[in-house]
């Protein structure tokens, strides 16, 4: 199979078209996003999939080690937008920047008479990517993207932050209290708060992720106690064995996230597959690289296994031969 090309999906024309669109004063973005038509419901079925972008504003661009593909904005974009059209996938979740190029690029391919990919679907904007990889700063991961106001302003359907806890590091506790303000944001007008949470220790090598149950249920507890309500509040979480431990530690709905991308994709699919099974609260994935960069394979393809898994309960071979066969 050859390798997945992204400039098929935004080719020079469209490509320059967004260029020249992103050069004029944003009007016809603001006006797009006030005309998309929106969900009335955040879930059909009580399950969710949505494709993570935001990864390039904490200044993580590879999808492979070194390889800086992430950094390459048209073939990031032309992946997403891939997943968009040859996917039921529930919606996207990215930075301001990646929001509005995909709305510039739906209203481009709208006046060209396609249908648009964004209609009904999430839009949930990231808020805090300060604490970027590898600096010294890390923990104190301020919101430098969205507010709560700006998810508004631009018709969003949601709020996304992160709280890394690094026991021994105290500006944690500057992210664990502007996250809980973020939610407060949220819950005022009427928004979810996805908040995903874990624990970390630093090493040589930077931030290690503690995929311990027990650490990971530590991390469910406080995440679900931020804020005045956590009546609107998702969870996102990494999977790990005994992860009916983690989903035990909470009533609220958990989407599980992918984390760096890996050479194995049946890998990543089996444990969405075995989270989907830990609890009747594990309700789907939030997922960016290992969808977006599944090898040679075509993200769409990894993407519509995913949804299989997530919305039809499919295990992950089926799922796999399924999006092998399926065009």
């Amino acid at each position: 199979m050859p390798d997945f090309d992204a400039t098929n999906a935004i080719d020079d024309t469209l490509w320059a078209a967004l260029c020249d669109l992103r050069a004029q004063d944003g009007g016809t973005i603001l006006t797009y996003a006030h005309h998309r038509k929106r969900r009335r419901e955040l879930t059909v079925d009580g399950r969710l999939v949505v494709l993570a972008a935001d990864h390039p504003a904490r200044m993580v661009v590879d999808g492979a080690p070194g390889d800086g593909q992430m950094g390459n904005r048209r073939d990031y974009l032309g992946r997403i937008l891939r997943v968009l059209q040859g996917s039921a996938v529930d919606g996207l979740m990215g930075t301001p920047d990646i929001i509005e190029e995909l709305m510039a690029l739906d209203y481009l391919l709208m006046q060209d008479g396609a249908e648009s990919v964004l209609d009904h679907r999430l839009l949930i904007g990231c808020m805090n990517r300060g604490g970027l990889a590898g600096a010294a700063f890390e923990m104190d991961d301020r919101f430098t993207a969205y507010d709560a106001a700006g998810l508004e302003e631009m018709k969003l359907d949601g709020g996304k932050m992160m709280v890394r806890l690094d026991l021994k590091d105290p500006r944690s506790l500057d992210t664990l209290h502007a996250c809980a303000q973020a939610v407060d944001g949220c819950v005022e007008l009427g928004l979810p708060a996805f908040v995903e949470a874990f624990i970390v220790h630093r090493t040589e090598s930077g931030y290690k992720l503690d995929r311990s149950p027990r650490a990971l249920m530590q991390a469910v507890s406080v995440a679900a106690a931020l804020g005045d309500s956590s009546l609107r509040t998702w969870l996102k979480l990494p999977y790990c064995d005994g992860y009916e431990m983690v989903a035990g530690a909470t009533s609220l709905p958990i989407l599980m996230l992918g984390g760096a991308a890996r050479d194995d994709q049946h890998a990543v699919l089996e444990e969405f597959a075995r989270g989907m099974q830990a609890g009747p609260n594990v309700r789907g994935c939030l997922v960016g690289r290992n969808v977006l960069y599944p090898g040679a394979m075509d993200p769409a393809m990894m993407a519509r296994a995913v949804v299989w898994i997530v919305h039809e309960g499919v295990d992950a071979t089926s799922a796999m031969e399924r999006a092998h066969g399926h065009h």
